[in-house]
């Protein structure tokens, strides 16, 4: 999503600045341009080959240079980008601008543009702790900067906490959701994700084969719209979203717990995670051993979540996943209906391209009228933007 888009790159002097070359490799992956400026110090850490090398664009060092012709550098530059990006950002950087000081040309950009600005803190636990530095971090959020807090790990230096540039993923993310429209502002989205685990003795569970890609991407790129974010999440190996409270469950009796914990807040109710319907109605307190013969396995049924949210849900809005392999759009809209929602998003398990371990994903969204809309083969983030631009029509079609 960020095909098109411009972006100039500010690297300052710290050791993190080798990790600015593969930030390049992302940016320019995701489809943007991008342009680099360096200070003197940066030039130290890695050269002014090696980005413009990666980048296709001339690197800019020198503040009394000419760009874009006759255009002043820092200029030419501060007009240039849909955002800046600095990453590493140093205290001194942080500093300098905070004070409104400009005695280089990546201070005397950012100083003469209005474009938004995203520092990314990289330097010794120390100084990032540091109360000085910490206090130019909130002066400048304070001044509508964005900051994007510093990661926790082992440093060059051999100390050990906050202080790591963020992982570039994350950063791609920020400027993503800089860049993003934040149409769902004031919403309170809660989203469930990935598997439920319903153990049967200390060792085994029965569970499913969600990888919680669907509900995760629902959870960003809501956060990215500027929704408030609730992400109640079953067993998964995917990272926590930033800037998105995370509730992390394991059973399915569990995820309805956290589920009307968290209801008296949601203005919106995504149920993407794939609940177990059964559970073993007995667990055992140690290692079921295996014998001769067959084992017969007694299940009860679970709670339906999304059905006692359905029944108590008022002027929320409730959106919910179908799985099928066969008769899909029939058996949808009947689940649709008998469990009081809004809106469902109907996918084939029998295709290779979607469903559970897939990035990408074929859906139905199918309305309380039965109206379907056909969604191609999409990106689950994509999907997940599909179905969040349908909240606001839903709720003025109901008066919401």
């Amino acid at each position: 999503m960020l095909k098109g888009k411009k972006i100039l790159l500010g690297i300052t002097g710290g050791i993190a600045a080798y990790k600015s070359a593969e930030l390049t490799r992302e940016f320019l992956k995701a489809g943007a341009e991008v342009k680099v400026v360096m200070t003197a110090n940066a030039g130290r850490f890695i050269t002014p080959l090696t980005m413009q090398a990666l980048s296709g664009n001339p690197v800019y060092l020198d503040m009394f240079a000419l760009t874009e012709g006759s255009g002043i550098g820092h200029i030419s530059l501060a007009d240039y980008p849909d955002v800046i990006v600095i990453a590493p950002a140093t205290a001194n950087i942080l500093g300098k601008v905070a004070a409104g000081l400009a005695d280089d040309l990546l201070s005397t950009t950012v100083m003469a543009s209005k474009k938004p600005v995203l520092f990314c803190p990289a330097m010794n636990v120390n100084m990032y702790q540091n109360e000085i530095v910490r206090h130019n971090m909130a002066a400048l959020s304070g001044r509508g900067y964005q900051i994007l807090e510093a990661s926790e790990g082992e440093m060059a230096c051999g100390a050990e906490g906050p202080g790591r540039l963020p992982p570039l993923g994350d950063i791609c993310e920020a400027v993503e959701s800089i860049l993003t429209e934040k149409d769902l502002a004031g919403e309170n989205i809660l989203v469930t994700a990935g598997p439920t685990q319903e153990p049967l003795d200390p060792v085994r569970f029965i569970s499913n084969h969600s990888s919680g890609k669907m509900g995760y991407a629902v959870a960003v790129m809501a956060k990215r719209r500027g929704a408030n974010v609730t992400l109640i999440s079953g067993p998964s190996s995917l990272p926590r979203p930033r800037g998105v409270k995370f509730v992390s469950v394991g059973s399915t009796v569990e995820m309805r717990d956290a589920v009307m914990d968290c209801l008296k807040e949601a203005t919106v109710i995504i149920k993407a995670a794939a609940v177990a319907d059964y559970r073993p109605a007995r667990i055992s307190i140690s290692k079921i051993k295996k014998k001769e013969g067959t084992f017969t396995l007694e299940l009860e049924r679970n709670p339906d979540i999304i059905a006692e949210v359905g029944r108590v849900k008022g002027n929320r809005i409730l959106i919910g996943f179908a799985m099928e392999t066969e008769n899909l759009t029939e058996n949808a809209h009947a689940k649709l209906i008998s469990k009081n929602m809004d809106l469902i998003v109907a996918n084939d398990l029998s295709s290779p391209e979607a469903g559970f371990q897939a990035d990408t994903n074929i859906v139905k969204l199918i309305d309380r009228e039965g109206r379907i809309e056909s969604l191609p083969l999409l990106d689950k983030k994509e999907v997940a933007d599909r179905i969040l631009s349908r909240i606001n029509p839903l709720r003025a079609r109901a008066g919401k």
